[in-house]
C-alpha cells in the first residue's frame, strides 16, 4: 500500500521532487549516515559490475574447455573398453579350452606366457580350481615374490577369494580390484577377471584368474595424445587413485564465484565393462593464467581499490566527529541511568531536614511517588505510627552529625501499609564549592537476609542436633594447635572435652598430624606431608583400631577441611566396629573348621583307595616274613638272602609308613600358617595322596612343573588340599563318563604367566571327563551346590575361598572337539608379588 502510495506520488510530482522531498523529511543524523555511504556504495556497484564482466568471460572459457575434455575422455573410454574385451575374450577362448581339456597345465602355461609377453598390460595368468587350488600360474618376470602365486598353493581368504566366490556363482566373467604389496611402503592397484571353467556336466569347475596392472591400463589402453594433453587417472568408486596423476585443487578467486566450483576442468566416466568401481578421469593442464592474471584486470582494480579506501577514509573521519558528540550526550544519560537504576534508595535532606531529592529505587522501596516525598518534612509518610517518636529522635541525630558510620536499621512502611527492615547510612552532601548543604541518606532493604540469617540459625540448630545424636564420635581440631574446634556428644562421652582423644585417634590411625611432627622434629616444615591437591574435594582415609581403654575396635576416617575462620582442621569420625569384628572372627573360625572339614571328607572319600594302597606293602611284609619263616624251619637260608628278604620287608614297612605320615600331615588340624612355600613341593605333596585315587579308577596322572617357579608366600597345607580336590574331581569325572582305557587322563601344569600387568604362577588341572553342564559353571562354586550325586557341595566352594583368600582367581571352562565335550579345565593363579608381601 505504502509502495503504491509512493509511486503514485513520483508520478505526480516526478522523480526529483520526490526525492527532495523525501531527504528532508530525514533526521539530521540519518542524512549524514546516507551521504557518507553513497561514494562507498557507487565504489561497491562499479567492482561489482568489473568482476561480473570478468566472471562472464571466465565462465565461457571454462566451458569451452569443458566441452574438449569430455569429448576426449569418452573417447580414451571407448578405446580402455575395447581393450579390454579383447583382452577378456582371449581369456574367455584360453578358458574355453581349458573347459573342455584340450590343453594340458604345460600348454595352458606357454598360451598364457605368450600373452604376458604379447600385452604388457597382463600381470599374470591362474588356473585355479573349484577348491581354490591353483594348478598352474605364468607372471610378468618383474613381479614381486610375494605377489606371485606358486602352484600348488590355497587361494587366500581376501578380496581375490570373494571374486572367485562370485564368479563361480554367477558362472560369468567377473571384475575385481585388489592392491597387492610390493613393498613395505607401497602397494599396487591390481585389477581382476575371474573367468568361470566348467566340466562336462555344465558344474563349475574353477576359475582362470587375469589380473591387469592399472598402471599398465592406462599406460597402453589410453591413447597417447589424450595423455598428452590431460592429467589422466584411474580411480575407485571411492575417488581413492589407482593409477596416473592429478592435479591438486588450486585456491582460487574465481571458485568463489558461481558456476566456477571445480578447481580444474576435469571430467570422468566409469569403464566398461568393469563398472562403476573403475572411473577414468582426466583433469586439464592449466596452460594460461586466466583472466585474474591480465594486467587490465589488475590496474582496474588498484585504482578501485584506492578510491574506496580514500572515502572510506574521508567516512571514517567524519564518523568519529559524530561518535565524539554522542559520547557527550551519552555520558549524561549513564551518570542519570546509573542513578536511576541503583537497587540502593538515595534521599537527600537540606539542613532544615526537608526532602530535596529521592531516586527511583527510594520511590520503589517505599511506594511513594517523588512528588509525594520532595519537599515533605518530618514526620515522614513511609515512618510507621509506632515507630515515629525513635525516628524522630534519629533524625535529630543525623541534623546533628551524629551518626554511626556503621549505619542503623529501622523499619519502613509502604504506601499500602506493609512493614519491611531496612539500614540507613548518613553521609554529609557536599557541593562542587565544598559546602555542606544537606545530608545524603543511603537504604537498603534488608528483610531477605534478616529472613535468611533467621533461616542459617535454625538450620546449624538442626544440624547441630543431628551430629550430637550420631552413634560415632565427631572430633574437628586445628592443625598445629590443640584447640578442639568441635566434639559431639559420643566423642566426650568417650575422650572428654579435650584434644587428647582426637590426636590418639589420628595418631593409632597412621594419618598425618602436623602437631606431632613439630614436636618430634623442630626443622621439618609444620605443614609437611599434607596433601599437595585442592582441599575443597578432600580424601578420606579409614583405618581400623583397637582402644584398649574403651575396649573397642574403632573404624576412623579422616579427611582435611577449611573451618568457618579459614584455618586448616582436620576432621575425625570413629565408629564402633566392634560386633562387625566379632563377627569377622568368628566366620574365620568358621571357615578353618570347614576347611579341616573338607580334609577329612576328602580322605573319607579316599578310604578305599588308602586301603587298597596300604594292602600292598603289608601284604609284601607279610609274604616275605612267611617265606622266611618256612626257610629258616627247613634250613635252607642263607644269610645274604636273609638280609636280601629283611631289606625288602623294611623298605615296605616305610613305604606303609610314609602313606600314613602323608594322610596324617594332610587332615592334621593346624592354624593357617603362610610362609615362603617351594611350588615343586607343594606339588609333590598333592601328587602322592591324589595318584592313590588315579590308580583305583584307573586314570594316568602327568604333570608339568616348569623351571625357576619363584617361591610364593601361601598356605602350603591350603594349596594341597585345593589341588587334591580338584584332581580327585577329574577322575571322578573321567570314570563317570565311562571313558576308555585311552582316554582316561588327567594333566596337571604349573606354569608362570602375565594377568593384568602382574605376575602369577597358574596351576591348571584338566581332565578327559563329561565336562560341567553349561549351566552350572557359575554355580558350582555355591555352597552346598554340586553335580555329583552323593557330592555335598563344599568342596569347589572352599576352593574358591582359599584362592581368593590368597588373592588369586580360580576360573573353569570346557573342552570341546566338533561341538562335542571332551573335558574340563579348572585352573587358578596366585599373584607373585602379592604373595610375597602378604
Amino acid at each position: 500500500m505504502e509502495l503504491n502510495k509512493a509511486a503514485s506520488v513520483v508520478t505526480k510530482v516526478g522523480p526529483w521532487a520526490w526525492w527532495r522531498s523525501w531527504w528532508h523529511r530525514q533526521s539530521p543524523n540519518r542524512q549524514d549516515r546516507y551521504a557518507n555511504l553513497a561514494p562507498v556504495v557507487a565504489v561497491v556497484l562499479f567492482l561489482a559490475a568489473i568482476a561480473s564482466a570478468f566472471w562472464y568471460l571466465r565462465v565461457e572459457e571454462i566451458e569451452r574447455e569443458q566441452e574438449a575434455i569430455k569429448r576426449d575422455v569418452e573417447y580414451a573410454q571407448q578405446r580402455l573398453r575395447l581393450r579390454l574385451l579383447e583382452r577378456q575374450e582371449q581369456v574367455m577362448r584360453l578358458a574355453r579350452d581349458v573347459s573342455n581339456k584340450e590343453i594340458r597345465t604345460d600348454q595352458f602355461l606357454s598360451r598364457a606366457e605368450a600373452l604376458v609377453q604379447q600385452y604388457p598390460e597382463f600381470l599374470s595368468l591362474t588356473w585355479i580350481d573349484d577348491r581354490r587350488r591353483i594348478i598352474a600360474n605364468q607372471s610378468v618376470s618383474s613381479i614381486s615374490p610375494s605377489q606371485h602365486m606358486r602352484a600348488g598353493t590355497v587361494l587366500k581368504v581376501g578380496e581375490t577369494e570373494s571374486h572367485f566366490s562370485l564368479a563361480r556363482d554367477l558362472m560369468q566373467p567377473i571384475y575385481g580390484q585388489i592392491n597387492t604389496d610390493v613393498d613395505k611402503d607401497a602397494q599396487l592397484a591390481v585389477l581382476q577377471l575371474h573367468t568361470p571353467l566348467s566340466n562336462d556336466q555344465g558344474r563349475f569347475s574353477g576359475v582362470i584368474l587375469a589380473e591387469y596392472t592399472m598402471e599398465g591400463l592406462l599406460r597402453y589402453g589410453i591413447p597417447t595424445e589424450v595423455l598428452a594433453k590431460y592429467a589422466v587417472a584411474l580411480q575407485d568408486g571411492k575417488g581413492q587413485l589407482l593409477a596416473g596423476q592429478t592435479i591438486p585443487g588450486r585456491i582460487a578467486l574465481w571458485r568463489l564465484l558461481p558456476g566456477s566450483d571445480k578447481p580444474n576442468n576435469d571430467y570422468e566416466v566409469p569403464v566398461s565393462p568393469v563398472g562403476n568401481d573403475l572411473i577414468l578421469r582426466a583433469q586439464a593442464w592449466r596452460t594460461s593464467q586466466g583472466l585474474v592474471g591480465g594486467g587490465l584486470f589488475w590496474l582496474v582494480s588498484v585504482l578501485s581499490v584506492m578510491t574506496a579506501w580514500m572515502l572510506i577514509g574521508n567516512w571514517r573521519h567524519t564518523r568519529r566527529r559524530i561518535q565524539a558528540q554522542k559520547a557527550l550526550v551519552a555520558e549524561t544519560n549513564f551518570r542519570r541511568a546509573m542513578e536511576n537504576s541503583m537497587l540502593t534508595g538515595m534521599r537527600a535532606l537540606d539542613l532544615r531536614g526537608r526532602i530535596t531529592y529521592v531516586n527511583p529505587a527510594f520511590c520503589q522501596m517505599t511506594g511513594w511517588s517523588e512528588s509525594d516525598l520532595v519537599g515533605a518534612v518530618a514526620p515522614f509518610p513511609y515512618w510507621p505510627d509506632q515507630d515515629r517518636e525513635l525516628l524522630m529522635k534519629r533524625l535529630e541525630e543525623e541534623i546533628s552529625g551524629q551518626h554511626s558510620a556503621g549505619g542503623f536499621q529501622v523499619r519502613v512502611k509502604r504506601k499500602n501499609g506493609q512493614l519491611f527492615d531496612a539500614r540507613m547510612y548518613v553521609s554529609p552532601l557536599i557541593d562542587a564549592t565544598g559546602k555542606q548543604t544537606g545530608w545524603m541518606t543511603s537504604m537498603t532493604d534488608i528483610t531477605e537476609p534478616n529472613r535468611i540469617r533467621e533461616q542459617l540459625a535454625s538450620s546449624h540448630e538442626r544440624f547441630t542436633i543431628v551430629l550430637e545424636a550420631l552413634d560415632a564420635s565427631v572430633s574437628v581440631a586445628p592443625l598445629g594447635s590443640e584447640e578442639l574446634l568441635f566434639a559431639n556428644k559420643l566423642y566426650r562421652l568417650w575422650f572428654g572435652q579435650n584434644t587428647v582423644g582426637h590426636l590418639r585417634l589420628v595418631q593409632q590411625a597412621g594419618a598425618t598430624d602436623s602437631n606431632d611432627r613439630a614436636e618430634e622434629n623442630d626443622d621439618v616444615d609444620e605443614m609437611a606431608g599434607l596433601p599437595t591437591e585442592s582441599l575443597t574435594v578432600a580424601k578420606s582415609e579409614n583405618s581400623e583400631i583397637f582402644v584398649s581403654e574403651l575396649g573397642k575396635w574403632l573404624e576412623v576416617r579422616s579427611r582435611y577441611i577449611n573451618w568457618a575462620d579459614g584455618r586448616l582442621a582436620q576432621m575425625v569420625i570413629a565408629s564402633d566396629i566392634t560386633p562387625r569384628r566379632q563377627a569377622e572372627e568368628l566366620a574365620a573360625q568358621q571357615a578353618e573348621r570347614a576347611q579341616n572339614a573338607s580334609r577329612l571328607i576328602t580322605m573319607g572319600e579316599m578310604a578305599s583307595s588308602v586301603a587298597h594302597e596300604l594292602n600292598q606293602p603289608l601284604t609284601a611284609i607279610s609274604n616275605y616274613c612267611s617265606g622266611m619263616i618256612s626257610r629258616i624251619k627247613s634250613q635252607q637260608v642263607k644269610e645274604e638272602d636273609l638280609l636280601s628278604a629283611l631289606d625288602k620287608t623294611a623298605r615296605q614297612a616305610q613305604r606303609a609308613g610314609q602313606i600314613i605320615l602323608r594322610i596324617r600331615s594332610f587332615v592334621k588340624r593346624s592354624e593357617p600358617n603362610r610362609t615362603l612355600s617351594d611350588v615343586s613341593a607343594m606339588v609333590s605333596e598333592a601328587l602322592e595322596l591324589a595318584e592313590i585315587e588315579m590308580r583305583r579308577r584307573n586314570v594316568r596322572l602327568t604333570h608339568h612343573v616348569a623351571a625357576r617357579l619363584p617361591q610364593l608366600m601361601v598356605d602350603p597345607i591350603l594349596i594341597e588340599q585345593v589341588l587334591i580336590n580338584l584332581m580327585k574331581n577329574a577322575a571322578e569325572s573321567i570314570d563317570n563318563a565311562n571313558r576308555p582305557a585311552g582316554q582316561r587322563h588327567v594333566e596337571l601344569r604349573i606354569v608362570p604367566r602375565q594377568i593384568d600387568n602382574q605376575s602369577v604362577v597358574e596351576f591348571s588341572v584338566t581332565d578327559t571327563g563329561q565336562g560341567l553342564p553349561p549351566e552350572d559353571t557359575e554355580r558350582v562354586y555355591e555352597a552346598f551346590f554340586s553335580t555329583k550325586v552323593e557330592g555335598m557341595g563344599i568342596g569347589l566352594n572352599l576352593c574358591r575361598s582359599i584362592i581368593e583368600s590368597h588373592q588369586g582367581r580360580i576360573v573353569s571352562e570346557n573342552l570341546y572337539n566338533a561341538g562335542e565335550v571332551t573335558g574340563c579345565r579348572f585352573s587358578f593363579w596366585i599373584p607373585v608379588e602379592a604373595a610375597l608381601t602378604t
